[in-house]
């Protein structure tokens, strides 16, 4: 008699197998003829030699296979032990559910086994180093900044974090040092007259310093740190500082200082132009910063009439503006190459209506692509509304697009058949077309990956995965819903290795 004796190696291969993962193993068949007959010269011949041979079979073949996994994924990293990581922050903390830096595997989206890393009772935004070696996230309820050495996955200096003067929504980590500046527009000091800061983090110590900046709501650094740029609400002037001058503890040089001029020694200088109006923020590339002006969207006006968007574009060696690009609006902008993309809604009817688009939002914001050599705008299209403050080109030339205080359509927990709208919209630098995808919420988290094509976004509390190549959610046996399912309302992400 034949009987059929079926040996597992593992369970059964995926149907859509994330990239870099090995196929599991297979089930495989034996045929032992006339088992049953055979069974007695078994015992005679030695059962127990034959198991244990079978046995030690089996063991080679599993030491093999972990050879070949363990191989395949290249080094790990931290505690967790993962080749590639992703942290995104959980910012709810209930009973049964805690505030965290919640560890993601960036090979297959999943949540693996591990302890999650200590950033605060709500971590909301984050910022990350050049290098990646630290992370840092900015913990609401406490107003303290958490960091955390990507190397071992354990928090930086105090586990308390290093405490801010008041809230804050704009950090930067210029260096591979464990330092960094937030801008905390309510900082106020005993003994001192000002309100608002940038406040110097020494995340090894636990302890801070202060450059008074009034009203400083925005900064953002220069390749190494030597110089940082500061935004005010309200204001027209760019306060440019120069750190490694600044007088600790409390640094007031910056509510002194002539506007345009340059103090040898001092650790601020105060920069105004005509083609100011609100600027919240810039890119800095070598010694040009690309100022980018709100104007009307943040209440500008020029002759009692609303100012216009721009890019002023500025050299830092002298502090002097050379050029101002008319943009549609401005408030977040990306530089590929010679090419900046400049994102904002505008007040003006003209540049902000919705035409092209099938939408019952009435109301558009505005993408401009922007060619630095000639100084002009060479193709804008029509994304979603509200103040955009997040974007990130994808390896494929996708550009993510997020918003915050958008129109939401529909609803995306109860979808009836219509419109399902939010605040991210997709454009395909490849033909100019603009993808908004069916959800709703402000995007508050953007990362993509230079080996993978997809982008994680953090839009209304969930942590969607988009697949780059359809601009539709990603959707396997990893991510039924296309959606990394963390407990609590994900904020932000950040991928701490490069891949």
């Amino acid at each position: 008699m034949t009987r059929l004796l079926r040996i597992s190696t593992g369970d059964r291969k995926s149907q859509s197998p994330a990239p870099n993962r090995l196929p599991r193993p297979q089930l495989r068949s034996v045929i032992i003829d006339d088992f049953t007959t055979k069974f007695a010269v078994f015992l005679l011949l030695g059962a127990c030699r034959l198991k244990n041979r079978i046995l030690f079979l089996a063991l080679i073949t599993c030491a093999s296979l972990n050879f070949i996994a363990c191989s395949s994924s290249g080094s790990t990293n931290g505690a967790s032990g993962l080749p590639h990581r992703v942290l995104a922050s959980q910012s709810v903390t209930t009973n049964g559910v805690f505030g965290s830096l919640v560890v993601i595997n960036g090979d297959n989206d999943t949540l693996p086994r591990v302890s999650s890393i200590n950033g605060g009772s709500t971590p909301g935004f984050m910022a990350i180093s050049p290098t990646r070696n630290f992370v840092a996230t900015f913990d609401s309820t406490t107003n303290s900044v958490f960091a955390v050495n990507t190397s071992t996955e354990t928090t930086i200096g105090s586990s308390a974090g290093v405490r801010l003067l008041g809230p804050t929504s704009s950090m930067v980590l210029p260096t591979a040092d464990f330092t960094g500046y937030a801008a905390v527009p309510s900082a106020t000091v005993n003994g001192f007259s000002f309100q608002g800061a940038v406040q110097a983090l020494n995340f090894s110590t636990g302890s801070s310093s202060i450059i008074a900046v009034n009203g400083a709501q925005t900064v953002v650094s220069n390749s190494d740190g030597t110089q940082l740029l500061a935004f005010s609400a309200d204001s027209d002037v760019v306060t440019v500082l120069f750190p490694a001058a600044a007088a600790p503890p409390v640094d007031t040089s910056c509510l002194t200082v002539a506007v345009n001029t340059i103090v040898s020694g001092s650790a601020c200088a105060v920069i105004t132009n005509p083609s100011f109006s609100r600027p919240v923020s810039a890119i800095i590339n070598g010694n040009t910063a690309y100022i980018l002006n709100c104007g009307a969207e943040c209440g500008g006006s020029s002759n009692g009439q609303p100012a216009p968007a721009s890019v002023s574009v500025v050299d830092l060696g002298t502090l002097t503006v050379s050029q101002s690009i008319p943009v549609d609006a401005a408030t977040i902008s990306l530089l590929s190459g010679s090419t900046l993309y400049v994102a904002g809604t505008s007040q003006d009817f003209t540049k902000n209506n919705c035409s092209g688009q099938t939408t019952a939002a009435t109301v558009c914001g505005r993408l401009d692509v922007v060619d630095l050599g000639s100084g002009t705008v060479t193709t804008t299209a029509a994304i979603t509304d509200g103040y955009h403050d997040r974007i990130d080109m994808t390896a494929n030339g996708q550009i993510f697009v997020g918003a915050r205080h958008c129109t939401d359509v529909g609803d995306v927990n109860n979808p009836t058949g219509g419109e399902v709208r939010g605040c991210l919209a997709i454009y395909r630098t490849a033909d100019g077309s603009v993808v908004i995808p069916p959800d709703n919420g402000d995007v508050t988290g953007l990362q993509g990956f230079t080996t993978r094509n997809v982008e994680y976004v953090a839009e209304g509390g969930q942590l969607r995965v988009y697949d780059t190549r359809k601009d539709t959610l990603l959707i396997n046996d990893f991510l039924p819903q296309g959606t990394i399912d963390i407990v609590g309302d994900t904020t932000d992400v950040k991928a701490i290795d490069f891949f």
